[in-house]
């Protein structure tokens, strides 16, 4: 088994209220009365209260190229990563240059060399550390990593590995699109980046164990969610279809990968779950009738920064983490994204080793 020894997350400095973010997207995204009055109808409905952003407020009344919104990626994106992968492994007690592997995941913006390769100076990580970028999984990344850099330590008992997440979301709203797909997202998304240090079983490090992980892709899907690449960037696929491949699929899923791990839905004591909007949680929570207040970590990270894509499930581990648990709870950290794709992991928090009697 894999261990998570640490993970950090950071924000872009500019923070707003929904309804400021509001006011200003309003009249870029549409000038038509009707669809604005839709869209501020939508943005209240979010259930966020808060959003960072990459760039102040105003700077987003200004259209851009494809070309220049990826530059601004690449550069904002390294920033923050490179924030959280200095916190993570500064908790993890683990030097730069102790680790192994890097895994990088974004799907708001491209680069070659990929972000990971320009971290490598920044933080000091050493010139033949493995790299492994990973672009296209969206929403479902940040799970997916875990999953991949524990088949990865399961071959390297004493390695030390890095997943890092940067989405810069807000650099994809469109223009002139009243699409219902932007009017939603516009609402929803926000920018963030995580770090997550990893390491193999033979390693000293602490932290809950991955036990088992489970990969999904539901068939007929593909058009439910996702992104188009367009002249004027990512032109966000964010359909109602996301629900009815949640309601159709997610609990079955989710109570067979637990039954194949010997446990039930009530022996699950912390439920990590990507916060994709309050249709998403409550399709989770209505597929396995979870308890009052099990996705309450969930709602409050979209409340304050929002659905951050392939991060957003890692700043609600981080919370998890913070918060500690008994000795050998289990935990179910979950995801989708485009595909449409479903990706679970199973955590057991460290059993303690009861001290030895004095003679």
């Amino acid at each position: 088994m894999s261990r998570i020894a640490a993970v950090a997350t950071a924000l872009p400095q500019h923070a707003y209220p929904q309804a400021a973010i509001t006011d200003v997207i309003a009249p870029l995204v549409t000038a038509d009365p009707k669809r604005q009055a839709l869209l501020r109808r939508l943005h209240a409905s979010a259930r966020v209260a808060t959003r960072h952003l990459v760039l102040p407020l105003e700077q987003y009344r200004d259209a851009a190229t494809f070309g220049q919104t990826n530059d601004r990626f690449v550069s904002e994106a390294t920033a923050l990563a490179s924030r959280a992968v200095t916190e993570a492994l500064g908790r993890a007690g683990v030097a730069a240059d102790q680790v192994d592997l890097v895994v990088f995941t974004s799907v708001t913006g491209v680069s070659a060399p990929s972000v990971d390769a320009l971290l490598v100076p920044l933080v000091g990580l050493r010139d033949d550390v493995k790299r492994m970028p990973m672009f296209g999984l969206g929403c479902v990344a940040g799970a997916s990593g875990i999953a991949r850099v524990h088949d990865y330590l399961a071959g390297h008992p004493d390695g030390v590995a890095l997943l890092v997440s940067a989405e810069l979301c807000s650099l994809t709203v469109q223009h002139d699109d009243d699409s219902m797909d932007n009017l939603v997202a516009s609402g929803l998304f926000g920018d963030g980046a995580a770090a997550v240090v990893m390491v193999g079983d033979a390693h000293p490090a602490r932290g809950p164990q991955v036990v088992a992980t489970r990969s999904r892709l539901y068939p007929g899907s593909r058009d439910v969610i996702g992104f188009r690449p367009s002249e004027t960037g990512f032109r966000v696929v964010l359909t109602a279809g996301v629900v009815e491949v949640i309601d159709a699929n997610f609990a079955r899923d989710a109570r067979a990968f637990l039954a194949g791990n010997g446990l039930t839905v009530p022996q699950v004591d912390a439920w990590v779950a990507h916060p994709g909007g309050p249709k998403v949680l409550d399709a989770f929570s209505r597929g396995l009738d979870l308890p009052d207040g099990a996705l309450d970590r969930s709602w409050a990270s979209m409340a304050s920064v929002g659905n951050l894509s392939s991060s957003s499930v890692l700043f609600v581990l981080a919370e998890e983490l913070a918060a500690g648990h008994a000795s050998g709870a289990h935990g179910l950290l979950f995801a989708l994204g485009p595909g449409v794709s479903a990706e679970f992991v199973l955590l057991r928090w460290p059993v303690a080793v009861p001290a030895l009697a004095a003679a």
